[in-house]
Order: structure tokens, then C-alpha cells, then sequence
């Protein structure tokens, strides 16, 4: 006949137990969700605003070579002295002149052969390159935002399964303690749930330090502190097929896309270096006024101008090398870019396994709950018959509390693996996700720069006004 101390062993722990799977019902209350914490990291990202910076620097860059095709303007003031000795049949005669100009002077490429276009054109293709990059590490802060956010959630979890779990143990010390004291358990179980709760303890404090230490991340990678994150995310739509995310990320991708760029850029280098060992044209030019001691003082309003063609012949094999340079780095450029994309195939084929692997692991976690639940309350009851002992229980309850842990980090890994492919692909950008943020604009700096305006011109106003929005000013 069960007595009832047994009785009440039996009521603290189904309320223990009811109690335990309450503290897994996400709490109603006001709480940060995935896309607020990709909205965060997208707008305070440092490293976004680095990469854009550079971004904008490779605009300058395209303006930087426009600028050679244009005439170069110079205000000159030359001080000069000349000294001259001459033998003429005998009549010797030395000239002492000092002379002293002040004026413009003109420099205007004529032809090159297309060397300098070229060379703007390859600074185009970097700058396209440069963009892709920029994306590239988007989807780096987007995908470190979605990690962030998966830890702390799945930490916040733990540390409300571990709470429990020590509540739960702590009623089955205290019902150990009870049947001692009436002879029906020995002090044996009472050091077994002893020990099982102070293990259970030192749990939930490694649970909390680890959720500290996700909630810092959480800061580092979205910029604020977390609030209450009590959502799982909804994930993204699946891919058809591992062939169709291979296919879809060899088109969209990032990183392949700024490494296409970066080939196109090397060949036109090889190319503009190549028409730098032919000849030039240029159109030189002086307007000033110049005046001249040599004993008598003479002033002279003078200008020139002239067509100039110069053929480099020899320069200490510098042009050879700097040729031969531009065909290795273009050749390494299309070696990097093979490389991308092998790699690229091989990071969507290991995010569409984790995916799926996750996804196997949370459904067999269902189950596996399931049975634990079902072998625990049947330990529980046989234990009460006097058939099991309290470390039969104490291990049916650890074997449940590891199934619930191991669907929690099932479930995170879920989350983190699915977006992992829309990476994977190239398609894990803040406009491909409809964040609700400003996108930043690549193209508004560059139309500004692109014609390389000069300093006192409206479109250089325009630059400054956007500087200034920058906070760069």
C-alpha cells in the first residue's frame, strides 16, 4: 500500500515536471525579433561603413584617371640664371643672363594609343569589383546578426531548462529526505540527489555565463543590447535542390561576381601597360611674361606652343617589368577567380547538408522527447512500487533533460544553417530581404565623382553636401 509520504513524493514531482515544461513557453512580453537584429546590424555596422568607405575611394580612383586625358593647368613663377662662354675665331665671349618668368602653363595629351582610356576603363571594372565586395561583407554582418540572435535565443532557453531542471531536482532531494527519515530509501539516494543537484546547479551557472557571453555578441555583431528574444524566426523558403542553389549562387554571388570584375580589370591593365611602350602625343603650351638682366633689362609678354611626341627607348627595363607584372597579376586574378568558385560550390553543398541535417536532428528530437517523457513518468511511477531505485529516476530525468537540450540547439541550428545557404547562394542582402532600412545607394557617390568635377564646380557643392551627410566633413 502506498504510503504517503510516496504519495506526496509523487505530487512534487508531477508538479515539478509541470512547472519544467511551463518554464519553455516563450514569454509575452515586448521582444526583439531576427529582423530587428538585422535592421541593427545593417545600419551600425562598422565594418559596413569601412567597406564603403573603400568603396568610395575606388571612385575616386576612376575620376583620378579621367583626369589624364584632360589638360593640366599650372600657374609658374621660374627664377632663372643662364651663364654661357663662347669661342668664336678666336673672339671670346661670356654671357651672364638672369631671367625671371611668371605665367600659365598647359599640358593636354593628344594620343597614346589608348592607354590612358584603358586604364580608366580598368578602374571602372575595380570599382564594380568593389561593390561586390561591399555585398560580400553585408551578407558577412547580416549572417553574424542571425547567429547572434539564434545564441541567445537557444542560451535564454537553456538557462530556462536548467532552472527548472534544479527546481525539479531540488523536490526530488526534498522527497528522498522525507522517505529516508520513514526507512524507505537509504542515505545512499539522499547523497545521489545531492549530488545531482548540485551538479544541476553548477549547470545552470555555466547556462547563464553562456547566455552573458551571447548577449555580448549580440551587442557586438547588432550594435545595442538585446531585449527579450522569446521568437523563433521564421526561415527563409527552401531550395528546390542543392544543383539549383549551386546554380543560383555561380550567377548571384558576391564574391565571384567582384573576382569576374577583378579579371576584366587585370586584362585591361595588360592591355593600357602594353600601349605605354609605344609612342605619345602631347600638346604643350605658355602664356606669362618674362623679364631678363643681362646688363640692360628687357621686358617680354611671350606664349608658346607646341606639339611634343615622345618614344621611350630605354628606361632601365622598368616598362619590361612593369608589362610583365600586369600578365602575372592577371593570370593569378583568373586563378583566384577558379578558386572562388569552387569554393563557392562547396559552401552551398556544406549549408544545404547542415540544413538538412538540423532539420533531420529536430524531428527526431520530437521523438526522442517523447519516449524520454514517457520512460521517465513510468520510472517515477515504478519507483513509488518500491521497483526502481532513486538513481533510476534521477537517470530517466537527466535523459529527458538532454533531449529537450538537444531540440533547442537543434532548432538553432536549424536557423543558423538555413540562412547560411541563402548566403551560401549570394542572396542574403538587406534589399533581397526587404529589411525595412535606407539601401545603401553605390551608385550616388560615383555619379558624383565619375567626371572628376573640379573643386569651385556645382557638382563639387553637390559632394560636399554629401560628405557633410556622411559625417566625413
Amino acid at each position: 500500500m502506498m504510503t504517503k509520504i510516496g504519495k506526496s513524493w509523487i505530487r512534487n514531482l508531477a508538479l515539478a515536471g509541470s512547472v519544467a515544461m511551463a518554464g519553455l513557453v516563450p514569454a509575452k512580453a515586448m521582444a526583439d525579433n531576427l529582423s530587428d537584429a538585422l535592421i541593427g546590424a545593417y545600419k551600425s555596422s562598422g565594418l559596413l561603413e569601412q567597406n564603403r568607405a573603400l568603396l568610395r575611394a575606388a571612385d575616386e580612383d576612376v575620376a583620378i584617371a579621367l583626369s589624364a586625358l584632360r589638360p593640366v593647368i599650372n600657374w609658374t613663377i621660374r627664377f632663372q640664371t643662364e651663364y654661357a662662354h663662347s669661342n668664336t675665331n678666336g673672339l671670346v665671349t661670356d654671357t651672364d643672363q638672369t631671367s625671371l618668368f611668371a605665367g600659365l602653363t598647359l599640358q593636354q595629351l593628344l594620343w597614346d594609343n589608348g592607354g590612358t582610356k584603358l586604364a580608366k576603363q580598368a578602374q571602372q571594372e575595380t570599382v564594380l569589383a568593389t561593390r561586390q565586395t561591399l555585398l560580400s561583407i553585408e551578407q558577412q554582418v547580416l549572417l553574424r546578426a542571425v547567429a547572434a540572435y539564434s545564441s541567445v535565443l537557444l542560451q535564454q532557453e537553456n538557462v530556462a531548462l536548467r532552472r527548472n531542471n534544479l527546481r525539479l531536482l531540488r523536490e526530488e532531494l526534498r522527497a528522498a529526505q522525507d522517505r529516508f527519515e520513514v526507512g524507505e530509501v537509504t542515505r545512499t539516494d539522499v547523497a545521489l540527489a545531492q549530488s545531482r543537484v548540485a551538479a544541476a546547479q553548477a549547470e545552470l551557472t555555466d547556462a547563464q555565463g553562456a547566455l552573458i557571453d551571447a548577449k555580448s555578441e549580440y551587442a557586438n555583431a547588432v550594435g545595442h543590447d538585446p531585449g527579450v528574444i522569446a521568437r523563433q524566426p521564421s526561415l527563409p523558403r527552401r531550395v528546390a535542390s542543392v544543383e539549383k542553389a549551386r546554380s543560383v549562387a555561380m550567377q548571384n554571388h558576391p564574391d565571384i561576381l567582384s573576382d569576374q570584375h577583378t579579371v576584366k580589370a587585370a586584362e585591361l591593365r595588360v592591355q593600357s601597360t602594353a600601349r605605354t611602350l609605344g609612342p605619345s602625343v602631347n600638346l604643350v603650351g605658355n602664356l606669362g611674361y618674362t623679364e631678363r638682366y643681362s646688363g640692360t633689362d628687357t621686358d617680354i609678354d611671350n606664349a608658346s606652343i607646341a606639339i611634343e611626341m615622345t618614344q621611350p627607348l630605354y628606361a632601365g627595363g622598368r616598362l619590361a617589368a612593369n608589362f610583365r607584372k600586369s600578365m602575372a597579376q592577371r593570370d593569378a586574378t583568373k586563378a583566384a577567380l577558379i578558386t572562388t568558385q569552387r569554393d563557392t560550390a562547396q559552401g552551398v553543398n556544406n549549408a544545404f547538408v547542415a540544413l538538412e541535417v538540423a532539420r533531420a536532428n529536430l524531428q527526431s528530437s520530437y521523438e526522442r522527447i517523447r519516449a524520454a517523457r514517457v520512460a521517465f513518468d513510468g520510472v517515477r511511477e515504478e519507483a513509488t512500487l518500491g521497483a526502481r531505485t532513486t538513481l533510476d529516476v534521477l537517470q530517466a530525468e537527466q535523459e529527458l533533460l538532454n533531449a529537450e537540450t538537444a531540440q533547442i540547439q537543434a532548432r538553432a541550428e536549424e536557423v543558423v544553417a538555413a540562412y547560411q545557404l541563402v548566403a551560401a547562394q549570394g542572396l542574403l542582402t538587406a534589399e533581397r530581404l526587404g529589411l525595412a532600412v535606407e539601401i545603401y545607394d553605390p551608385t550616388l557617390y560615383y555619379n558624383l565623382v565619375k567626371d572628376a568635377p573640379a573643386n569651385y564646380s556645382h557638382r563639387s557643392h553637390q559632394l560636399n553636401r554629401v560628405l557633410k551627410a556622411l559625417g566625413k566633413n
